[in-house]
């Protein structure tokens, strides 16, 4: 059997209207080891359905325990100020907060 490429590793999330679940199927490792870890914290709201051969796993999670963010891109001010932030700070500090043009952000 030969072995999937990345573009063939999928993650795939399916609903309908009617269900009060998501079905997760993936691929990818790190999703994985989160929804394991959810699953055995939270069995009554996520639950391991099966694995495939290639090492994709399918997961059932409750609507309300999954969520997508949209995340806006950074303008061009946002990013330089980030920028000088992280070099004045490192990158490793505790809840940045860079201000752009009377707004304040939180890297």
């Amino acid at each position: 059997m030969t072995r999937l490429t990345k573009y063939e590793k999928e993650t795939i999330i399916l609903t309908n209207e009617e269900d009060d679940f998501w079905n997760v199927f993936t691929y990818n490792k790190g999703l994985q080891r989160r929804f394991m870890s959810f699953a055995e914290q939270y069995p009554e709201n996520c639950r391991f359905k099966s694995q495939n051969n290639e090492g994709g796993m399918t997961f059932e999670i409750d609507k309300g325990r999954l969520s997508v963010r949209l995340t806006a891109p950074y303008t061009a001010d946002r990013k330089k100020a980030a920028s000088n932030n992280a070099k004045s700070h490192g990158l490793n500090s505790q809840r940045n907060k860079i201000k752009v043009e009377d707004q304040t952000y939180y890297e």
